[in-house]
């Protein structure tokens, strides 16, 4: 079968479980990227079997998401800033059309998984967000590289490298971090200094679970604890996909409206 860049696929050896795009193809080498996943791939060609009746599901994660029903008539609110760094373009346009489907302030940036933690500081003091999301690509190798340096994972040690850098200007209650993508080693990314990150039992998480996270707590009275549970539980693979601490939120309520 001939396949080409932008062709949407499957992989028989994994069952056909996920549905990729073809970015490019070298020699037999097909380079996949999840289309509502945060993982890349590659695969023979001989491999991939063509997708068919393909849906983006952002429809089906708002509808998860659930409405935000606020008292307009009396008080007014100010849901927190977010600042999200993604390295995939597509996923963050995605991201974005999300926050603005809610209405949450957000500042959109790509940037290369590598080059964030460097990139970090300048950010931090531009924009002075109250959430900041570093999101893009990763992928567990359980056949490669070690975990005491998280050389096996894909970009694990670039997300734990910015958070770092975050934590060097603010603690955990003055920034509200969410880290990871799909199969991140979620419990090194919470050590680093991460208040909510993936993935607890190393799946693919989907594109918008970041997003989604930072807009419930966005949206969460800062003088409240967050509603841990129930903020996972409106993530595309709950508890085995994204995890955290109680925090408070960061929305001030104000009265009269």
């Amino acid at each position: 079968m001939l396949f080409n860049i932008g062709d949407l696929v499957t992989r028989n050896s994994y069952h056909n479980d996920c549905v990729f795009k073809i970015v490019d193809i070298d020699n037999d080498i097909a380079l996949l990227k999840g289309i509502n996943i945060r993982l890349c791939a590659d695969s023979n060609l001989d491999d991939l079997k063509k997708a068919t009746n393909v849906q983006v599901d952002d429809d089906e994660i708002l509808d998860r998401f659930g409405e935000t029903h606020l008292d307009r008539c009396e008080y007014f609110y100010l849901p927190g800033k977010i600042l999200h760094i993604d390295g995939d373009k597509e996923y963050l346009d995605r991201c974005m059309k999300f926050y603005k489907k809610i209405n949450i302030k957000v500042t959109g940036k790509k940037l290369k998984e590598d080059e964030i933690a460097n990139q970090i500081p300048n950010l931090l003091k531009e924009y002075k967000p109250d959430i900041l999301v570093i999101t893009g690509h990763d992928a567990y190798y359980k056949r490669m590289g070690s975990e005491e340096d998280n050389t096996n994972y894909k970009n694990t040690m670039n997300f734990i490298k910015a958070i770092r850098e975050a934590r060097k200007m603010y603690s955990q209650n003055e920034l509200i971090i969410i880290a990871g993508a799909c199969q991140s080693n979620y419990e090194e990314l919470i050590k680093a200094g991460a208040n909510f990150a993936s993935s607890p039992k190393r799946v693919n998480i989907h594109a918008l679970d970041p997003a989604i996270i930072a807009s419930s707590i966005a949206l969460s009275d800062r003088n409240k604890p967050i509603d841990l549970l129930g903020i996972i539980d409106k993530t595309k693979y709950g508890k085995d996909g994204m995890g955290g601490i109680i925090t408070n939120g960061t929305m001030y309520v104000g009265y009269p409206r």
